[in-house]
């Protein structure tokens, strides 16, 4: 390598070293280069080759399969037909829950019924007490006990409690 000194005498690398380093990196990346395409060429016959055994070792393989793919064909066809039928009836939304989720809507239909029938009965009974003396007076009978001046009430004793068992210790 060659080094110039510059002007000032400083010791400065002038520009004939990084020229020479410039070709030196040149020719050894374009050996490298070279190397590789050279091995690129010996690798192109064999990946061939080995394509080549790969397609005649699987040839029996892809020649049943191209005897055999309606038979194939038709047993997956009637697997996948078996599975959809089974999810039909059974699934999370199948027939058997279709089924029992309609009769627990009947059900509560009947639930839903009975209870406005009950509400429209309490309705009526609320516009009776808020309008009708009858009204008014038989619940203050019934539940209050009240009486009219003059009027005796007969109360039938309640019946004693039943005493408890005794039962037998082991």
């Amino acid at each position: 390598m060659r080094a110039v000194w510059n002007s000032a005498g400083n010791g400065a690398i002038g520009r004939s070293v990084s020229e020479t380093i410039g070709e030196s990196i040149g020719r050894t990346v374009g050996q490298a280069m070279d190397q590789a395409k050279g091995r690129a060429k010996d690798q192109g016959p064999k990946a061939e080759a080995a394509a080549a055994r790969w397609v005649e070792w699987t040839r029996p393989a892809w020649s049943w399969l191209a005897i055999e793919w309606r038979r194939w064909g038709t047993v997956a066809a009637i697997v996948l037909i078996v599975g959809v039928l089974l999810h039909a009836m059974f699934g999370a939304n199948g027939m058997v829950v279709y089924r029992q989720k309609r009769a627990e809507m009947k059900t509560l239909e009947s639930e839903v019924d009975r209870l406005q029938k009950e509400n429209a009965q309490s309705v009526d009974q609320i516009k009776a007490l808020k309008s009708d003396p009858a009204a008014i007076e038989k619940e203050a009978r019934e539940q209050l006990h009240y009486t009219r001046p003059g009027e005796i009430v007969y109360v039938s004793p309640q019946s004693p409690p039943k005493p408890p068992t005794v039962r037998a210790h082991k």
